[in-house]
């Protein structure tokens, strides 16, 4: 999606942000040879109000993404009396806020770390085992979040022993500059690795508003799509 479209589509109504959305995914899949129910699309609302969320979740909208801990906990916090809502952490997590995370997260999609495997199993000593990806890192910049291929089989024997913890595959973001399908590709070939450990963790959670056609060609199972349903962000802060 080209940004001039992205710009045009955020000026629509929600709900046809969303259906233009969805029947993109629909497409991309048959493109596939892919079932679109198998495709998980989780909302990323960050930055927007919760008025957003219960008018996504009045369109069908069931599973919505957060990437701040402090603002995910408090409107997970207001919007608690919402049935079937699930709450996706997909940015970095500190390993101090994991026992908070907890409180409200379904799935964390970021785990990148081994203090933050030992921290999220910690805190959930006395809860069922919480859904989670594991990050990689597509670049070779060690600041961006992810660990690198190199240590990939190690952080997942880590998780895969952790009781607090239920992998469920493997997560990235694109790279910026390059082919998205050459990086999700590359994804999925990380994927088979973690396969090859573990045969349950076969989900793969990739592709963005601009890149979620490409993810799907290469088996994304989760989908993070912000501005494409939800308009452009109120604020930067």
């Amino acid at each position: 999606m080209t940004l001039e479209n992205e710009q045009t589509l955020g000026q629509r109504p929600l709900a046809e942000r969303l259906a233009s959305v969805r029947a993109g995914i629909s497409n991309a899949a048959s493109e596939a040879g892919r079932d679109p129910n198998e495709i998980t699309t989780i909302v990323v609302t960050k930055f927007h109000p919760v008025r957003l969320i219960e008018d996504l979740y009045d369109l069908g909208v069931r599973d919505v993404g957060e990437n701040r801990h402090q603002e995910a906990s408090a409107k997970a916090t207001e919007l608690a009396a919402l049935p079937d809502l699930s709450w996706h952490f997909v940015g970095q997590l500190q390993s101090k806020k994991a026992r908070q995370a907890r409180q409200y997260a379904s799935v964390v999609h970021s785990v990148d770390r081994p203090a933050l495997v030992t921290a999220l199993d910690n805190a959930g000593a006395d809860m069922p085992p919480l859904p989670c990806f594991v990050q990689i890192n597509l670049t070779e910049d060690e600041g961006r979040g992810g660990v690198q291929p190199s240590g990939l089989e190690a952080l997942v024997e880590q998780v895969l022993g952790a009781a607090g913890l239920d992998l469920f595959g493997v997560m990235a973001v694109a790279p910026l500059g390059e082919d998205p399908r050459a990086a999700f590709a590359r994804l999925r070939a990380y994927s088979e690795r973690v396969v090859a450990l573990t045969p349950t963790a076969t989900r793969i959670s990739a592709g963005m508003s601009h890149d979620y056609r490409e993810a799907i060609l290469e088996g994304a199972t989760h989908l993070r799509i912000g501005t494409a349903i939800t308009g452009n962000r109120p604020t930067d802060g």
